[in-house]
């Protein structure tokens, strides 16, 4: 099988998933940068049980700054690797209240000097928090949906975003990033896509290794 032209997948893609938005919850780019701190390795549904409570006691920057580090802690706890993430969101605080006037920056450059922060978390929170395509955030859901498109070859995600964003029109990026992730949690699963049910089923290189009998 050929491999599918992306815009026949985008396509598909728009028709499945015509409004995606990001599953974390947040009311300002300072609670969508913690929430997206916390996502690493943990699902969003728990990220969003923790910040429900989270998000109550620490309302402004500087409360996550002089945040006490072992409540902060515990606080994060049920997300996983909560020692390193509160140490990262409590320097992260810190850093934006001295260096960015306690304005989350909104530029890569400098979101990427936060601790913490690297590109995908800078893609999430530039596009959804101010509506910026500067790249395409690549969490595990978009890392092996693409790959199991042909989209990517590479299993590096700083790799499979450069190759995707060679693929796509600028303004298709942060939408492309959402509709892949809300793919790859409700068919195209880690361990057993539902490929007789996928709209991309007909185009997609991979159906056949899952399926092969299928035509």
């Amino acid at each position: 099988m050929t491999m599918p032209r992306i815009d026949e997948i985008l396509r598909l893609l728009k028709k499945k998933y015509p409004a995606p938005a990001i599953a974390l919850g947040s009311k300002n780019p300072w609670e969508l940068l913690v929430a997206t701190i916390l996502s690493a390795q943990c699902t969003d549904v728990r990220v969003n049980l923790v910040t429900a409570g989270l998000f109550k006691e620490y309302r402004s920057i500087k409360d996550y700054a002089k945040a006490d580090p072992e409540s902060f802690r515990q606080a994060i706890r049920p997300t996983g690797f909560y020692r390193n993430k509160a140490k990262n969101i409590i320097a992260c605080a810190n850093k934006i209240l001295k260096d960015f006037g306690g304005k989350v920056p909104d530029d890569m450059g400098s979101l990427l000097t936060l601790p913490g922060v690297a590109r995908k978390t800078a893609n999430v929170v530039l596009y959804n928090a101010f509506g910026k395509n500067e790249g395409i955030a690549v969490d595990t859901h978009v890392n092996r949906v693409s790959q199991r498109l042909g989209l990517a070859k590479s299993s590096d995600p700083l790799k499979i975003e450069q190759e995707l964003l060679k693929q796509l029109e600028r303004r298709e990026w942060g939408d492309f990033s959402l509709r892949l992730i809300l793919h790859g949690r409700q068919t195209c699963i880690a361990r057993r896509p539902k490929c007789p049910e996928c709209v991309l089923g007909a185009i997609c290189p991979s159906k056949k290794i899952f399926y092969p009998s299928s035509r």
